[in-house]
Formats: structure tokens, C-alpha cells, sequence
């Protein structure tokens, strides 16, 4: 099986505040998101450590919906969020460079995540999970490209 981490680096022309403003933005994932076509902020929360949000998830194979909280929010820094609360841990981390921002997404399938898919998929776990990391790996640098696109277009 693959790595059950990953990440991935792009440098986009705009500075980290304006783009942690972008990615923080939850309800715009659908623009740049191969997998996830919509997110929502769950009633009262603004993007703050501990709040959640839910998405929905859409491959040919399949519609999902997820719930995540978040767990790093520092503006011009890192935006994390972490699926079910303790299944799979997403970030965006940015980091001023010549140019631009250097903006690294990464992506790693956490204990509970591998329990789960245990418990849900039994003997398909490992097959459920090798999926869900070959998207991972693919859609990282998509996702990257796609904020780079829109950030840099205005």
C-alpha cells in the first residue's frame, strides 16, 4: 500500500494572508476540490479552532458526506481540519517566498481512520483504504493547481 501521508507544494503569486483567506474559506472547496463538491459551515461556526463543518464528497463511484473540525487556524499560517474528528488530518500550510507563497497541502490517514475503515469494510479495508489514499495522492497537486489558478486570476 501506498504511503498513508502525502503532501504536496506549488508557490502562487499572492501573500499568505490573502491565500490562508482563500483555502480557510471552506464554503469555496468545491472550486478547487477534485472529490469534495460543496462544504458548509455547521450552524455558528467561522473558521475557528474547534468548529466543524460538513461536505459532501462526489466520485463516480460514490456520494458522501463527512463532517471535519478544525484544528489549526492561524491566518498567513496553516489551516487544518481533521474528517469525523479523528479520521483523516487535511492542512493547508503557507509560508512567504520570492514570488509569492509557498502553499503545501497534506493529507494523512490517522489511527482512527484505519480502525474505521476496519470496522466498516472489514476483509475490504485495506482495498477501501488504498483507494482513498490513491485519491489523495492525485488530487493533491489538482487541488494545488486549481488555488493557484484562482488566486492568481483575482
Amino acid at each position: 500500500m501506498r504511503e498513508l501521508r502525502h503532501s504536496g507544494s506549488i508557490t502562487v503569486a499572492t501573500s499568505p494572508e490573502d491565500l490562508y483567506d482563500l483555502v480557510s474559506d471552506v464554503p469555496r472547496t468545491g472550486e478547487w476540490s477534485p472529490v469534495c463538491a460543496a462544504c458548509w459551515w455547521d450552524e455558528g461556526a467561522s473558521g475557528e479552532v474547534g468548529d466543524w463543518f460538513s461536505g459532501r464528497n462526489v466520485t463516480p463511484e460514490r456520494t458522501w458526506e463527512t463532517r471535519s473540525q478544525v484544528v489549526a487556524a492561524d491566518r498567513g499560517r496553516e489551516f487544518g481540519w481533521i474528517v469525523g474528528g479523528s479520521l483523516v488530518h487535511w492542512s493547508f500550510t503557507l509560508a512567504p517566498v520570492d514570488g509569492g507563497t509557498e502553499l503545501t497541502e497534506s493529507w494523512e490517514f490517522l489511527p482512527g481512520g484505519l480502525a474505521f475503515f476496519a470496522e466498516r469494510y472489514g476483509d475490504a479495508a485495506q482495498e477501501q483504504i488504498a483507494e482513498r489514499t490513491r485519491q489523495a495522492h492525485e488530487g493533491i497537486p489538482v487541488t494545488l493547481a486549481a488555488i493557484k489558478r484562482i488566486a492568481e486570476s483575482g
